[in-house]
């Protein structure tokens, strides 16, 4: 590992700060479309089901009330964007942090690139994998930019995921059990995390 840099792969880490920019990456990704219907718009007509007074029973105004079954929902959800702000410099400390756990854990397996044809093949995926030990592992490949033939050749391994270096991120660096970067990519890192 000597190859990595200590600014970027050899930082102290704050399981706070990865568990705050985790939690802000995944209400980002809330599509907040959930909806309920209040007592004013469930569909039911509005009238007094039965008089005020004089019944025996409880007072009552229309079927659509919320203590009846199929009336209306009192403080259901409603759609809303579950983005808030996260300082940038909190979110590059993040991406150090959980970079630095997996170099500590000797999980980052570096590559000069990948051989894998001018055709996606999953079969040269898995044989890649098992070259390096890690066919059992969740895995994250990290490579320079969207590479079409890399991208498709992993799809369809359910414990591999591959991103670009921009696409890099704290969530699904902490789920890998072990990282795959190429030596264009971690070029790219150094740039993008460099201070």
């Amino acid at each position: 590992m000597s190859k990595l840099r200590e600014d970027i792969f050899g930082v102290e880490v704050n399981k706070h700060v990865l568990w705050e920019v985790v939690k802000w990456q995944l209400a980002c990704r809330r599509q907040g479309t959930h909806s309920a219907k209040t007592r004013a718009e469930v569909s039911y007509s509005g009238r007094k089901l039965y008089s005020q007074k004089g019944t025996g029973n409880a007072r009552h105004g229309d079927r659509g009330a919320n203590i009846f079954v199929g009336g209306g929902v009192a403080h259901g959800p409603k759609p809303r964007d579950y983005y808030y702000p996260l300082p940038k410099k909190v979110r590059k400390l993040a991406l150090k942090m959980a970079l630095s756990s997996k170099a500590k854990e000797n999980a980052i397996v570096l590559i000069d690139g990948f051989q894998l044809g001018d055709v996606p093949k999953t079969k040269k995926a898995v044989e890649f994998l098992k070259s390096k030990g890690l066919e059992e592992k969740k895995v994250l490949i990290v490579i320079p930019e969207r590479d079409f033939v890399v991208e498709r050749s992993f799809r369809n391994l359910p414990k591999v995921k591959v991103l670009p270096v921009e696409g890099l991120n704290v969530y699904d660096t902490l789920w890998a059990d072990a990282l795959v970067i190429t030596i264009p990519s971690l070029d790219k890192i150094y740039e993008r995390l460099g201070s």
